[in-house]
């Protein structure tokens, strides 16, 4: 096979793997690529704050050129972020975010870490992130992970000393980073994790930085850079078809919900690391003085001497020629008494076995989803396509059950099909649901078991144990229990095997307004997760509402199928707030979790389990004008929440906007973002800004400065800036109080802007025309004012209104005064 053929074959791996669940089936280039990573025994430890603020270049450098056991830790899930893929944000969007990181990690090789802090949203200093989160609780668990993951270099993405330049949880990631550093060799430090992985000493603490560190690349090229180290990260990997930053590049393109999307780069490229403890090692070699072969390990020597060699000798179109030495390899590795190291070379040899011997096994479940404690079918593909002696002896579950022995050999290219019956047991946790949502936790942190600290994802509960035996040498592989079915359009298509609720519930509409005394009818879905269930469903309530009739029956013959119920419920006489939440008795259980799956091409789908609940809130609101115009963004839920107080919204699309079809609109609303991410708005801004002029409404949200599709996002001067406040209990300064905005036709008090969640506006104007009307003032804790997180101008007839306030977060969240000055906003000029 021609080599030409054999990168071309490995970049389409490496892609489909990225954005699939399809097994890996390597080529001989990728097979030789992780014998190099099975004779390099040594670790490293990326440490930033939030998915994408890792340096895939960085990482994928020492994965693939310095092969490297590397890993990163990313403190927080990115809950707080902007999703420019769909509608989801905080706690969805974290699931997102978590599994970008794991397919950006399946791309470049390396591993993946959290914490349990929340990403709360943006913070401006170190300060202000500890005020949310628990400092010594993620202090725990980046020393937690240090000691499990055993690095002999720690990387940090920001630096320590920097507070207030750059986002308060980048500062305070490095922070935490640097003080664990000292406190991972001290066994008095968070004692229960040094009893369960034994304290370790890490020998480099490095800074990971850049010429925008020092503002420019002038003053970065007249910096000090004597305690720097700098190493080429522009490689090009024959055995993988690939540069360096071609990888890196697929790796970050994986950050599809922050819109970073990366082109490939070819050539020299360097990164430089600031040493901050430890000793700085010669030549630039990150490694130097530290012991990365196999005589690192007591009965380490025996083993290089098996394996070395095979690097040297490789034969690129026979590589399972080195099958009967990496058995040999096998029982030395499975004696080493390192357990740490132990556990993942037997991980990397093993499925060096199974790629060189041609071995493919697969579990795939009947069905796509099982209730705890439930026999299900698995069917059972093994084929040997290689040349060895394989029998496949036996198959067990994770806690040693025998589920079949027939022990039948593996004859070449002959596929081997075995349907096992499985008990899916009891499991802690016991849905495949994000663990991590499982417990309410606070604004800063999640609660998680003990056991959980610091994974990426639930564990796969369902895993059969495959025996084989080579010769005489018997080894067994663990396999997840997968689904997979056949799509028209896509073919072969795999999703996790779930374990979830026999019923769930859910109450599509999140948040309920209601604007006077009057009942509504509230719908309730009921999902059956089993066949031939049933039970009856309640709505609970807050103190002072109604709901009618108390409860309702049900019966649902198939598993997946669905019935909506309608609830009466009669809100009080004064203003009020609270949460119906959803209750099924059924099969003698009670059950309030609502399904919610998310899918997109390039994570594995995703169901998560979340609390079924609703907000209803009372609200003294008043509104004019009755029909909306949305131009649709970045993703949001605004147009559900202005449905929620009676207005009736169309979504208009770009392409087709011509003033006649804008004149029955009462105001016309653009999404968040839409300026950065709609390329149409560059060329029918005029017609919007006609629409205005003729006596229209205009409501922007907020845009980022950076990548505007046009700097004419308003008919007049408006500029855009990163100014913004983030304390959502910020103190309001009412700047114009007669302006229709605030006293038309809610009166706006500063009563308005409490419960506000998150933040109160980002990407605020910092200059503007003398036509728009600053309408609030704000700022956070030791700055100055900000004034354009709400500007209004008067043009020809109607009225433009830009604002940064985060009307995405609050309406959504239920919150009042957001809901009312909304109102206002909309009904200007009526």
């Amino acid at each position: 096979m021609h080599k030409s053929f054999f990168f071309r074959l490995l970049f389409l791996f490496i892609t489909i793997a990225a954005t699939a669940q399809t097994p890996k089936k390597p080529t001989a280039s990728e097979i030789y690529h992780n014998l190099q990573k099975l004779n390099f025994l040594g670790s490293a430890l990326y440490i930033a704050a939030h998915p994408d603020d890792e340096n895939t270049r960085l990482i994928s450098y020492l994965v693939n050129d310095v092969h490297a056991n590397t890993a990163y830790l990313s403190i927080t899930r990115g809950d707080g972020g902007q999703n420019l893929i769909g509608p989801e944000l905080r706690e969805l969007l974290g699931v997102i975010r978590t599994q970008e990181l794991l397919a950006a990690r399946k791309t470049d090789g390396g591993q993946q870490f959290f914490t349990r802090a929340n990403d709360f949203g943006y913070s401006k200093n170190p300060d202000e992130t500890f005020e949310f989160w628990t400092k010594e609780d993620v202090l725990s668990d980046v020393v937690m992970t240090i000691r499990k993951f055993k690095p002999d270099i720690i990387v940090n993405r920001f630096d320590h000393r920097s507070p207030g330049s750059t986002h308060g949880h980048h500062t305070a990631s490095a922070m935490l980073s640097l003080e664990a550093f000292d406190a991972v060799n001290d066994a008095s430090k968070f004692p229960k994790s040094a009893e369960k992985y034994g304290v370790w000493k890490p020998q480099r603490l490095f800074f990971n930085t850049s010429w925008w560190f020092y503002g420019s690349q002038e003053k970065f090229d007249n910096a000090d850079k004597s305690k720097m180290v700098s190493v080429e990260t522009g490689n090009y990997f024959p055995a993988l078809g690939l540069s360096n930053g071609e990888i890196a590049s697929l790796s970050r393109s994986m950050h599809k919900s922050q819109g970073f999307g990366s082109t490939g780069s070819r050539g020299t490229e360097t990164e430089y690391l600031e040493l901050l403890k430890g000793s700085k090692p010669a030549d630039n070699n990150l490694y130097e003085g530290i012991n990365t072969n196999w005589s690192r390990l007591e009965g380490g020597t025996e083993i290089g001497a098996v394996l070395n060699p095979l690097e040297a000798n490789f034969n690129f179109k026979n590589p399972s020629e080195m099958l009967p030495q990496l058995l040999k390899a096998y029982p030395l590795i499975s004696k080493l008494k390192d357990s740490h190291w132990r556990n993942i070379k037997l991980k990397q040899l093993k499925e060096l076995i199974l790629d060189c011997g041609g071995i493919f096994i697969e579990a795939a479940s009947e069905v796509n989803s099982i209730n705890p404690n439930e026999n299900f079918k698995v069917n059972l593909e093994a084929i040997n396509r290689g040349e060895s002696d394989v029998s496949l002896q036996s198959v067990k579950n994770t806690d040693d059950e025998i589920l079949w022995n027939a022990s039948e050999k593996l004859l070449f290219n002959e596929k081997k099909n075995i349907e096992i019956t499985v008990n899916s047991g009891k499991h802690n946790p016991s849905f495949s649901s994000p663990y991590w949502l499982n417990d309410k936790g606070s604004v800063g942190m999640y609660v998680a078991p003990d056991e959980l600290i610091g994974l990426p994802e639930t564990p796969v509960l369902e895993k059969l144990v495959i025996e084989l035996k080579f010769g005489n040498v018997t080894i067994p592989f663990t396999k997840n229990i997968i689904y997979k079915f056949n799509d028209p359009v896509k073919g072969e298509v795999y999703r996790p095997l779930e374990i979830l609720p026999e019923v769930t519930t859910s109450l599509p509409e999140k948040v309920l307004i209601f604007a006077n005394d009057s009942a509504e009818n509230v719908s309730v879905i009921v999902r059956a997760g089993k066949d031939k269930i049933s039970g009856n469903v309640s709505l609970q309530h807050p103190e002072g509402w109604k709901v009618e009739p108390a409860q309702q029956a049900f019966q649902l013959n198939r598993n997946g199928e669905s019935k909506s119920f309608s609830f009466t419920v009669t809100p009080p006489k004064g203003q009020s707030e609270g949460y119906l939440k959803t209750i099924v008795n059924a099969d003698g259980k009670t059950f309030d979790k609502e399904l919610v799956t998310i899918n997109y091409e390039h994570i594995p789908y995703q169901s998560v389990l979340l609390p079924s609940e609703a907000k209803v809130a009372k609200i003294n609101i008043q509104k004019k004008g009755e029909n909306i115009g949305y131009i649709n963004g970045a993703g949001d839920a605004i147009p559900e929440s202005l449905k929620q107080i009676g207005y009736s919204v169309t979504t208009i699309d770009p392409s087709n906007i011509s003033v006649e079809n804008l004149q029955g609109f009462d105001a016309i609303v653009v999404g968040i973002r839409a300026y950065n991410t709609v390329a149409e708005l560059a060329f029918v801004q005029p017609i919007l800004n006609k629409y205005v002029e003729n006596g229209g409404t205009m409501i922007v949200q907020y845009n980022t400065s950076r990548g505007l599709v046009s700097e004419n996002i308003a008919p007049y001067k408006l500029k855009l800036s990163r100014d913004r406040v983030t304390d959502e209990f910020s103190e309001v300064e009412i700047l114009a109080p007669e302006n229709p905005l605030l006293n038309s036709p809610n009166k706006i008090t500063q009563k308005d802007f409490e419960g506000w969640v998150q933040e109160r506006g980002l990407y605020f104007p910092d200059a503007w025309a003398k036509e728009f009307t600053p309408i609030l003032g704000m700022h956070d804790k030791g700055e100055v004012q900000t004034k354009g997180s709400l500007l209004v101008a008067k043009y020809g007839k109607g009225y433009y209104i830009y604002t940064g306030l985060s009307f995405f977060r609050e309406l959504p969240a239920g919150v009042p005064g957001a809901y009312r000055l909304f109102a206002n906003i909309l009904s200007i000029g009526k």
